[in-house]
């Protein structure tokens, strides 16, 4: 494989020394470009330009192109394909995201789910990182990603997105035993799936626990971060010559640092509710951390926008472990020349911070 051009994220996310603050955002391949908007409306529809493996690559590049101040690529996916190779049916309503055409209701339906094989039920994705990466070509580094096993099963057992999680939080406390061979089902899937994405060739992998926040203290560590956990201890930490660096993002996860720094991975992401230097003083001992400017930052104008990113990384401090990125997803809505703001201050504020 070529070797990296660029690998100031990687050395962030392991604490090694870096010369600026590394950035990326998460969803940097979206609705808010209107060349992404040109590639799916040319695909037909967002699962055809998941399960494409030249589209995939193609919108994971766009923003790269754009912003050459981007330090990492992300796979351009779902979070969802897991439950959809588990045969639920994935499929998008407009204006109402994503559904599934069965659901998970009973432990005779947790028990019939298989566990897909990434090479066979999931390799349109593995096509497309191998794709990215070659397009790539040592540019920056590849990040691969899945949805953490509570976030998969919210999905799974509501047949879509949820704002109070009502069936699912039954389950849990009606049935925790059918709830644990559900999460287990998908932990294992979850690992495989990974595993088989730094085979292809991701240089980084993370978890994107985006419902792990609204579940109490106690059923968070019992189902959702244990099964993180499980996760992080049967991942490939070491390929192709280098350590491969895992991120666990929990949203509103903030309470819980301590316990998520002990899981094993080597960086956690924040959302913008907490504060990074705080953050910084609980677990920066022990990992690196990746955020936290609130996505809504870049509706402001770029003199507000420069001045956030200054705040952020003087809160921060001294020193590498820091990747900057948003505390959540890009919104369709943002100017993208608020983003390319964004991204150039975080760079030229940064230097200062770093020996």
């Amino acid at each position: 494989m070529t070797a990296l051009k660029n690998d100031r994220f990687l050395r962030a996310l392991l604490k090694q020394p870096v010369d600026v603050t590394p950035v990326w955002m998460m969803r940097q391949a979206g609705r808010y470009l209107p060349e992404y908007r040109a590639s799916r409306a040319k695909a037909g529809d967002f699962m055809s330009l998941c399960m494409n493996p030249q589209f995939a690559c193609e919108v994971t590049m766009q923003p790269l192109d754009r912003y050459p101040q981007l330090d990492a690529a992300i796979l351009f996916s779902d979070i969802l394909t897991i439950p959809d190779a588990m045969g639920q049916g994935l499929y998008f309503e407009t204006g109402e995201g994503p559904r599934f055409k069965k659901v998970v209701s009973t432990l005779a339906d947790i028990e019939a789910l298989p566990i897909p094989d990434p090479q066979k039920d999931l390799g349109y994705v593995m096509d497309a990182v191998s794709t990215i990466r070659r397009e790539l070509n040592g540019r920056v580094p590849l990040i691969g990603f899945s949805g953490s096993p509570w976030t998969l099963a919210t999905y799974m057992v509501e047949g879509g997105s949820s704002k109070d999680f009502r069936k699912t939080k039954a389950m849990l406390y009606d049935n925790p035993h059918a709830m644990h061979l559900l999460l287990d089902k998908l932990a294992q899937s979850v690992t495989a799936y990974l595993n088989g994405q730094i085979l292809a060739g991701a240089q980084a992998v993370q978890i994107f626990d985006t419902w792990g926040g609204n579940l109490s203290a106690a059923a968070y560590q019992e189902f959702s971060l244990a099964y993180m956990r499980k996760i992080v201890s049967g991942l490939i930490r070491e390929h192709e010559g280098r350590q491969v660096p895992v991120i666990l993002f929990t949203k509103n996860g903030g309470l819980w640092l301590e316990s998520i720094a002990d899981a094993g991975a080597d960086a956690l992401g924040l959302d913008w509710t907490c504060d990074i230097g705080n953050a910084r003083e609980r677990v920066g001992h022990k990992v690196a951390l990746q955020g936290n400017m609130d996505p809504t930052v870049l509706y402001a104008k770029p003199e507000a926008i420069r001045a956030e990113v200054g705040r952020i990384l003087a809160s921060y401090g001294k020193g590498s472990g820091h990747v900057f990125n948003l505390g959540h997803g890009i919104t369709p809505e943002v100017d993208p020349e608020h983003a390319g703001a964004f991204l150039r201050a975080v760079h030229e504020l940064s230097a200062q911070y770093h020996d």
